[in-house]
């Protein structure tokens, strides 16, 4: 692998912050500071339920990833949720993704973890093709439902 990728601790937070934020905008998700550092702080002070990864250059990195654990009977025991994936846009397409992707699976595999899922628009053709290509498949019978409280 040739992207650095190192799991974020609480020194990380303002990186990995402008990233979500950067990636919030982006993706035109309602997002506020006090809200990302209530999602963020927790899982870069060890909580079990989840974890963030930067990758790239150390005081400039290329993006992040984190993802979230819980449990599937149907996958008979802990699973693991990509809550997000970002690659900064003056560098996509240059396969710095499909590293990590591959890079955290392997990670989460050998820690436990039985089955990985996403989320990915249905309309998105171009994120589709790179889920697909790392292994990733629609799951025909299954949408994503979600309640907000």
């Amino acid at each position: 692998m040739t992207t650095a990728i190192h799991l974020c601790g609480p020194q990380d937070f303002d990186r990995l912050d402008s990233l979500v934020a950067r990636f919030h905008e982006e993706m035109q998700i309602a997002s506020d500071p006090e809200a990302r550092r209530a999602g963020i702080l927790p899982l870069l002070d060890g909580s079990p339920l989840g974890a963030a990864w930067l990758f790239g250059p150390s005081q400039a990195p290329s993006g992040y990833v984190v993802a979230t654990f819980g449990w599937s009977v149907e996958f008979a025991g802990m699973d693991a949720f990509i809550d997000e994936i970002y690659v900064r846009p003056s560098i996509r397409g240059r396969g710095i993704a499909t590293e990590v992707l591959h890079a955290i699976a392997t990670a989460l595999r050998d820690g436990g973890i039985r089955a990985l899922h996403l989320e990915v628009a249905r309309d998105d053709a171009g994120a589709q093709r790179l889920y697909a290509k790392n292994g990733f498949q629609m799951r025909d019978r299954y949408c994503l439902m979600t309640r907000e409280f």
